[in-house]
Order: C-alpha cells, then sequence, then structure tokens
C-alpha cells in the first residue's frame, strides 16, 4: 500500500527555459514545484518547443517529481471576469493558450486567480463571466484541471470567500476539471483565521462545508505581513509574519492535504530550502 505523503515545494525560476524548473526545484529537495510556463507579464510568448518540452519530462523524472506534482501558474494580465467583452475574450484566448501549454508538458493542473469586476458589474455577474469562460475554455482543451485560487481581497478582485469559489464552480459544466488552491497568506488577509487550532478547524470546515475537500488540488503557502482582514496582498516568510508556525503545523499534520502540491510563494527564496526542511520537520510521527 501506498503511504500517502506531503508534497512541499516552492515556486521556482523557469529562466532560461520551462526544462530548468524541476532543476531548481530539485536542488531544495522539494517534493512539488510551481512555474511559470511563458512570462507572466506578458499576453503572448513563443510556442513551447520539442527540446523543451522533452527536456521537461526528462528533467521532472529524475527529479522524482509526478505530474500532478506541479502547478504551474498563468499570466497575471489574465482577467477572465473582465466586464469588457473584447478584453474578456483576449483574457480567454491567453487562457486557453496557458491550458494547452500545460497539455504540452503533460501537467494536469493550472493554477489561476479568477478575475476582477473592475467596479463596473456586481461582483455575481463578474463570477458568472469566470464561470462561462472556464467552461469555453475546457470545451476547446483536454485533460488540463482549471485550479481556481482563492485571493486577498485587494481592490476589485474576484475570489476572495469560499462563497466566490462555491459560486464559480456551481457554473462549471464538468466539475472533473476544475479544482481550487488555497493560498494561506490569501486566505488570512481576506479574513480567514488560522492562527490557533480552534480558528483552523473552524476556516477549514466552512471550506469543507461551503466548497469540499474534493475540489482541492493545491495550496500556497505565505505567512502573512498584514494582520487578519486586511485585505493587502504581501506574503511573508514562513513563521515570520501574523499566521505564525503553528498554522503550518496544523497543515503539516492534516490529511486531507496529502499528495498535492504545496508551494511556497514566501518573499526569500534564499530561505526557500531552509522552510521546506522545517515544514517537514513539523510532522508528527
Amino acid at each position: 500500500m501506498e503511504v500517502k505523503m506531503k508534497r512541499v515545494g516552492a515556486h521556482v525560476s523557469a529562466a532560461g527555459g520551462v526544462e530548468n524548473a524541476p532543476l531548481n526545484a530539485t536542488k531544495l529537495e522539494a517534493k512539488s514545484f510551481a512555474l511559470f510556463t511563458k512570462s507572466q507579464r506578458q499576453w503572448f510568448a513563443k510556442p513551447l518547443t520539442e527540446a523543451s518540452i522533452s527536456a521537461f519530462k526528462e528533467n521532472l523524472a529524475l527529479g522524482g517529481f509526478r505530474p500532478q506534482d506541479v502547478l504551474p501558474h498563468d499570466s497575471y494580465l489574465i482577467n477572465l471576469g473582465h466586464p469588457e467583452q473584447e478584453k474578456r475574450e483576449k483574457s480567454l484566448g491567453a487562457f486557453i493558450d496557458e491550458l494547452e501549454r500545460c497539455a504540452k508538458l503533460g501537467l494536469p493542473l493550472l493554477n489561476f486567480h479568477p478575475g476582477s469586476h473592475l467596479r463596473k458589474i456586481s461582483e455575481s455577474d463578474s463570477l458568472d463571466l469566470v464561470a462561462d469562460c472556464i467552461n469555453r475554455a475546457l470545451d476547446a482543451t483536454s485533460g488540463v484541471i482549471a485550479v481556481i485560487e482563492n485571493t486577498a481581497g485587494q481592490g476589485s478582485n474576484l475570489g476572495y470567500t469560499f462563497e466566490h469559489l462555491a459560486h464559480i464552480i456551481d457554473k462549471v459544466e464538468d466539475k472533473s476539471r476544475v479544482g481550487v488552491c488555497i493560498d494561506t497568506c490569501h486566505a488570512f488577509v481576506a479574513g480567514y483565521d488560522l492562527r490557533t487550532r480552534e480558528a483552523y478547524d473552524k476556516t477549514m470546515n466552512d471550506f469543507e462545508r461551503i466548497v469540499g475537500f474534493k475540489y482541492l488540488r493545491g495550496m500556497h503557502l505565505n505567512d502573512s505581513k498584514p494582520p487578519l482582514g486586511a485585505k493587502v496582498d504581501r506574503h511573508q516568510s514562513i513563521g515570520k509574519g501574523e499566521i505564525g508556525l503553528d498554522c503550518f503545523r496544523f497543515l503539516m499534520n492534516d490529511d486531507r492535504i496529502d499528495e498535492i502540491p504545496m508551494v511556497l510563494e514566501t518573499i526569500d527564496s534564499e530561505l526557500w530550502a531552509e522552510e521546506i526542511a522545517l515544514l517537514y520537520s513539523m510532522i508528527e510521527q
């Protein structure tokens, strides 16, 4: 019988080609990783070359990573909830391209931020647009799961409540190809407390009731510079922010979070190897 385990890693650089990301993760003794398959600040990128794709797959296997241990992130420019149709269609085209890039790399997940209503339409209407775009993107592609990340609630961004995530999932036709990534910093600054056993259990029970752990496909492990409910997205190194260490101890011992990528996006990449080792040291035998 296969023993279930935690898969902790970090969002590593893919500079010089996507094939370098698994090598960078391996250096950290990571068991998962995230990457951008293209520049996150540009709309278009050159297609992945066959050489790059095969080197990526080779380096993935060499590092002992499974495809499901990788949580690629799409471009920050994409806004599937954009109130203006032309701009939304541009985002949809870019999102489909990102799904196709993941498929070419043999990766089953694509993590994305749901988008923003830009204060021009209601949250509910904008969430409906996100779901519609996901449906169209899934129809145009195959195999890759769209993984919605919870957000900090900054500005006009969608996705900062579990209800927002559930709203989108409810309207996605193919439930087998939609999932969620919980970012601990985003959850905390959006008002979900994680600092004590009682608070952690309440937040996770709320998540189970409103969304469901069956949809949890990944986690971003970040401490927070701002306090609870600040709705400001500023990550901090593990144990050095407002969330503190206990939350991460609870996570590392929560068997509902086994076998999914748990990815650090903390602010000091020099500490990632240390932070990964620290997180693994928290597992109670």
